[in-house]
């Protein structure tokens, strides 16, 4: 059974403090001016990682560098724009980096849209499942070389416990039938993980380097459940569970750091906190939704994926 299905011990009280020295590698993070992105932004720089800021807000991302680098001096950063929504910007986010880097060590699929009202992006796609899912999607597919170059080369994907309560309603993926804010985000989290677990399947099949590796932050306070819209989501989220329940973003951001820099994490794995329901606590292996794993499951969403972003995977060559 892989280390994605099964549940393993912990590594003992894991913090940002133990990551191994980064200097030399780059790091691509996709909301990084804010919440779990900032945080995994700034540990990253800490441990001399070259991190890019693939933000929406350039001058947020400005702010973010800033303030990492008053801590930090000398912290190496650099903010590009990137609309995730919007499938073109992708294509422009990742032709300047084409342009700029000749490899890439780790992309950290992180940014994420949580619960607003219907809308559908610039090409036509439910907005959570455009930003959430398909930009990453394309993003990865359109950085594979480069990552196929870096060092230690890792694509971190990150879901949420809320992939568990989803199913991909494949027969009306823009809500045009039925929607509900909440549903289509668990959705959305769900794609990412059926999206890293079969990105797992395609690398190893192929050989290539890169790893594949899923994370969750557990119940972590971000701007996500605060700039919800106003509505019962916010109010329980942000109002009533964050002070009772929710970690720091720090303390969220940790699955992800181990799963991008510990040396012995393996491609398909999935990484979370420790705690009671996987809500706060030490990173460790958890469980994936059978669901995620599901064979034809992965291949109806990598299929969908690829019409809606027309963006196909350059995978190695079988020798």
């Amino acid at each position: 059974m892989s280390g994605s299905l099964c549940r393993m011990s912990k590594e003992p009280s894991w913090t940002a403090d133990q990551i191994p020295d980064q200097t030399g590698r780059v790091f691509v993070v996709t909301g990084a001016n804010s919440g779990l992105g900032l945080a995994t932004t700034r540990a990253l720089a800490r441990r001399g990682g070259h991190v890019i800021l693939a933000v929406r807000d350039p001058a947020k991302g400005d702010r973010a560098v800033a303030e990492i680098s008053a801590g930090q001096p000398g912290a190496r950063l650099e903010v590009r724009r990137l609309d995730l929504a919007d499938l073109d910007s992708v294509r422009d986010f990742a032709g300047r980096l084409r342009a700029d880097h000749d490899r890439l060590d780790v992309l950290v699929n992180n940014a994420g849209l949580m619960a607003p009202p219907r809308s559908l992006s610039l090409q036509g796609h439910e907005s959570q499942f455009a930003c959430n899912h398909l930009g990453h999607f394309a993003l990865t597919g359109l950085l594979l070389d480069l990552l196929a170059a870096g060092r230690d080369p890792r694509v971190v994907t990150v879901s949420s416990v809320n992939h568990r309560k989803a199913r991909i309603q494949f027969d009306d993926i823009t809500g045009e039938r039925r929607y509900s804010p909440m549903g289509f985000y668990n959705q959305s989290k769900l794609a990412n993980a059926v999206f890293g677990h079969e990105l797992h399947r395609r690398l190893s099949a192929t050989g290539s380097p890169v790893r594949s590796v899923l994370a969750h932050p557990g119940y972590t306070v971000t701007n996500l459940q605060t700039s919800a819209p106003i509505g019962l989501w916010r109010v329980v989220l942000g109002r009533i569970g964050n002070p009772l329940f929710a970690q720091s973003a720090g303390a969220g951001a940790l699955p992800q750091l181990y799963a991008a820099t510990q040396p012995g994490v393996l491609s398909g794995e999935f990484i979370g906190p420790a705690g009671v329901a996987e809500l706060r606590g030490a990173p460790t292996r958890v469980k994936l939704a059978s669901g995620a794993a599901d064979v034809e499951t992965g291949r109806r969403l990598w299929e969908l994926s690829e019409r809606a972003t027309v963006v196909r995977f350059a995978f190695p060559a079988h020798e």
